[in-house]
Order: structure tokens, then sequence, then C-alpha cells
């Protein structure tokens, strides 16, 4: 474990160095990043409602944390030249959105259409000269029927200058938009020997954010990533936990180091240190450092899915050899995850150890918005067999056992 003053250094630097990433800094050149601005009716009623959508998309290479401004100033102006104001306002949950890279999100702001406004309309939204979309404002229904006037606009943003204008960001506000989710978040039960469960919890803390992320270099793709995995026992009386997995880790992470032409396949990296440990002293006390080098094979199929290829290659260091964790915890995780983009996610875990010893762990989950429920997070089933369950039995070989329960991110 580090000493208590690099954790303390670790966490100065945390605190220091957190600056903003918002929206703007995101809508940078349209071959890196961008939104696309719409209206959803190419005619109104004077007094009616106005919705602009917005479409994020992100081709940087690294995941962005986007926060869509809660309000939009914007301008109508018909042909001669009479002006007004509109404020759309945000009408589409969540407030902040974590976008991997090569995928995009919709977002929606509504506003009121003047009531003496009449005719063709353009407008334009504050910050952004280059934005125009056609409205046409009638007295009554007469636009039904008449031929679109929609048009949309890539809005590319200087970087630095957000086109809503919003306030300073809160601290909080500056610390989640450089946090997000890292593995599986997830509580799921099942019934090997009894009632058990087990969960997980996980996150990522970007250490520097650039302001324009199409041009972050080499120290801006730096991690702090922080993962616990308990197994709980659900059935003795005392209901205690059998063990904990306590796993920081720092490392370098790009989604995207290369694509093809195509945009059909890609490469990214993660490679850092990693610890593990499970809290607990003397002869019940297990711990574990490694380097690790994880390169991911991309392909995007044009239904809307992604397949990854993602070996993670590990080298143990500063670890005791007696314990020969290598031998039950493999020098090599193989791992598979194929997901759509709003819809089903598989994956799969491989480890193979010496003599035999092997651990195989199959993840299926699906959005429980498009279920009766309509609620946020997933559907989530887990299959485990073999070693390494948990660090205090990483030389049991534990029977098959099938959980279910809910993640988070799956």
């Amino acid at each position: 474990m580090p000493p208590l003053s690099m954790l303390h250094a670790l966490l100065h630097t945390l605190l220091r160095r957190l600056p903003p990433l918002w929206l703007a800094a995101a809508l940078i050149p349209s071959a890196h990043a961008g939104i696309v601005y719409r209206l959803t009716q190419p005619s109104v009623q004077a007094g009616q409602a106005i919705e602009l959508q917005g479409v994020i998309f992100n081709d940087t290479g690294s995941a962005l944390t986007v926060t869509p401004p809660a309000t939009l100033e914007a301008g109508l102006q018909d042909s001669t030249g009479r002006a007004h104001s509109l404020r759309f306002k945000l009408s589409s949950p969540p407030d902040t959105i974590i976008l991997p890279a090569n995928t995009f999100a919709q977002i929606a702001w509504r506003a009121t259409a003047p009531e003496a406004t009449h005719g063709l309309q353009r407008l334009r939204i504050e910050g952004q000269p280059d934005s125009a979309l056609a409205l046409d404002v009638v007295d009554d229904g007469g636009g039904q029927g008449r031929p679109p006037l929609l048009a949309s606009t890539i809005a590319p943003a200087t970087p630095g200058i957000d086109a809503a204008a919003p306030a300073e960001p809160s601290p909080f506000d500056k610390f989640r938009n450089a946090i997000s989710p890292y593995e599986p978040i997830y509580f799921i039960m099942g019934n090997r020997d009894g009632a058990d469960a087990r969960f997980q919890l996980s996150f990522k803390y970007r250490l520097l954010s650039p302001e324009d992320p199409a041009r972050a270099g080499f120290m801006d793709h730096w991690y702090f990533g922080y993962t616990q995995t308990a197994l709980w026992d659900l059935h003795s009386d005392s209901i205690p936990f059998v063990d904990t997995t306590y796993n920081p880790s720092l490392f370098w992470n790009r989604d995207i180091l290369w694509k093809s032409r195509s945009l059909d396949w890609s490469i990214g990296l993660n490679a850092g240190l990693e610890h593990r440990s499970n809290g607990k002293n003397d002869d019940d006390s297990r711990s574990l450092n490694d380097l690790y080098v994880q390169p991911a094979l991309n392909y995007r199929f044009g239904g809307g899915s992604t397949l990854s290829f993602m070996p993670r290659f590990k080298y143990y260091v500063a670890t005791d050899r007696d314990m020969r964790y290598p031998d039950y915890l493999s020098r090599i995780d193989w791992k598979l995850r194929w997901a759509q983009d709003d819809g089903l996610a598989l994956s799969g875990l491989y480890r193979q150890g010496s003599e035999g010893r092997n651990a195989v762990q199959l993840e299926a989950a699906w959005p429980l918005r498009r279920t009766f429920l309509h609620m946020n997070g997933y559907l989530y089933a887990q299959y485990f067999r073999g070693y390494g369950e948990t660090l205090l039995g990483y030389r049991e070989k534990a029977d098959p056992v099938v959980r279910f329960g809910i993640a988070l991110v799956p």
C-alpha cells in the first residue's frame, strides 16, 4: 500500500486540479465532437411550445462528461429585422451525460413562441453565430400541411466559449464532471449453499481535464480508479461479509487510439498499476500489485452495437511469491463484450492459471427503461465458476452459481 503521505499528496492534487468540462468545451470542430441542433416542428402557433433538440456526438477518442446548460438564450428575427428574445429551458434529463467515444446523446430544451411574432422567423442561439434555424409562427393551425421549413445545423463552438454562457460551475459540478463509471456497478443475489449476495462499486476520476478535449495531451489521459467488490453471506445468523476486495489503481486510458476510415474498427488502450487487498490481518490477509496493459479491439456493427476484445496482460510486482497468486489468478484476463447502444449487453471473462486452475464469469444486462418499470438501471445476471471469486478464498474453486439483480452500470 502507498504511504499515507502519498495518498494525501494525491488527494491534494485531485482537489487542486479540477477544471470544469462544460458543454461548449465538448462542442469542438465536427471532426472531433459537436452538437446538431434541430426543431421538432417546422411551424407552431404563437403562444405554443417550441422544442429545440440537440444531438451531442463524441469522436474525440475518449469519454466525455457533458453538463448541458439549464437554459439557452436565443433570438427570433423576421424578414423586416424585427427581433424577439427566447429562453429555452432544459426539458430532458439527465443534467450530466457520460458520453463514451464514438457515441451520441440527445437532449432537448423548450420555449414559448412570443404572441406578437408571426410569419417566417430565423432562430439563432446566442454564442453560436453559425447556428440558424427556420421557424414559421402562425396565428392558427394554418401551418398544417405547409412544406417543411426545418433545418438542422452543426454548431461547433470555439474552445472555452459556452454557447449558453452558464454561471461558474460549483465545486460539486467540477467534481462530477471529472468522475465517471469504470467497471460494472451492481447488486446481485444467488443461492450457493444458502442465500448470498455479491455487489460491486467502481468509478474513475480524470486527474487533468483539458479545456479542448480534441487536443488533449498525454498527461490528460491519466485516471485514478477505485473498485470495491464484496461477497455477502445472507443465510448465517449474523449475516457477515465473507470477503471484500479493495482495488485502487492509477492508469492511462484512451478509448480510441486508432480507427479505420470506415469507422467500424478502432483500437484503444488502458495501462497502469493496480493494488488489490482484502483489508484483513494475519493469516487472512491478502495483498497483491500488478502492472497491466489492456489493449481493446473494437468493431462497430451497422445496426448500432459494438463488439470489444480486451485482454489484460498482468505483471505482478511487490507481491509475496509464496502466495502464488499467478497460479490461481493467471497472468492474462481474457475479456469479450458485445453491447447494443440502448439494449442488451453481454460480456465474458476467462482466466487460466497453472495446472488447470481457471475461472469463468458471464454477464448479461437489459435496460429497465425498456421494461414496464421504465426505471433507470439494468436487469443484471451473472454466472461465476472457478478460482478467485474472493481474495480470501482465491485458492478454493467455487462451484457454479447464477445471481440476479440490478446494475447501475453494466
